[in-house]
């Protein structure tokens, strides 16, 4: 009897130790798991952090695109200056050449000058050099919306103009474009003027406020010019007849 109860004692021991180690083996698993879940966690966490920088990257070249599709004359609505020189819509039409970031130029910031080349010559014209003399780069494209003197008509886009009026050109500070109003006589009543307006177009075809520009010969004087019908080309980085 004695040993019988020793033995159920020993055997009683025995399962409680069993037991113990059961139930520690079974913690030491959960505590791993759980620090599994936290890595997991924490890679999911890096993941959506760097998804965020991402987005917000794009966001911000959206916005910058936006900007610069959304443009506008400077100073004046796009009705007023369209009636100013009576211009219709373009077919808006871009082909962009440089960073889409870039604005359009507004007018304002841009530099004039006029020489008038070839006075009663064949091939006379108005060469217009336009320099952005700001510090932050712009885009012209089109043709100027061009009225000579004091008549009310502006002038229609060369016929004889190589195609590409559609392309914006950047103009970082400094650059330059250029664009000829070609003059032409014919014997019949014509007009003499040395001055014309001017202004810039955007990419529908409507124009911005409109300058008074002065022509001037090689040595720098003040020049007359004369013309029964003229017409303009289109913006461009080399000057047109440039011989």
């Amino acid at each position: 009897m004695r040993t019988s109860r020793i033995s159920t004692t020993v055997l009683a021991a025995t399962t409680a130790a069993l037991a113990l180690t059961l139930t520690a083996c079974g913690g030491s698993d959960s505590a791993a798991g759980a620090t599994a879940d936290t890595s997991r966690s924490g890679s999911t966490a890096e993941g959506s952090k760097a998804s965020g920088k991402t987005s917000e990257a794009g966001g911000g070249k959206e916005t910058g695109a936006s900007q610069a599709a959304t443009a506008t004359g400077h100073g004046a609505s796009r009705s007023g200056s369209q009636a100013a020189h009576g211009q219709p819509a373009g077919s808006g039409k871009v082909i962009t050449v440089g960073s889409t970031d870039t604005r359009q130029c507004h007018g304002d910031e841009i530099s004039y000058s006029v020489l008038h080349r070839f006075p009663k010559q064949q091939g006379e014209h108005l060469l217009i050099t336009a320099r952005n003399a700001d510090s932050e780069p712009c885009w012209v494209t089109s043709y100027p919306s061009v009225i000579l003197g004091d008549t009310s008509n502006v002038l229609p886009h060369s016929p004889k103009d190589a195609p590409g009026g559609s392309t914006r050109i950047t103009l970082k500070p400094g650059g330059k474009v250029y664009s000829a109003v070609n003059l032409f006589t014919d014997g019949a009543a014509t007009h003499t003027s040395g001055t014309f307006s001017l202004a810039l177009r955007d990419q529908t075809g409507d124009t911005g406020p409109a300058t008074d520009q002065d022509a001037f010969d090689s040595k720098g004087v003040p020049s007359k010019f004369s013309w029964t019908s003229a017409d303009v080309t289109n913006w461009n980085t080399t000057k047109p007849y440039d011989f």
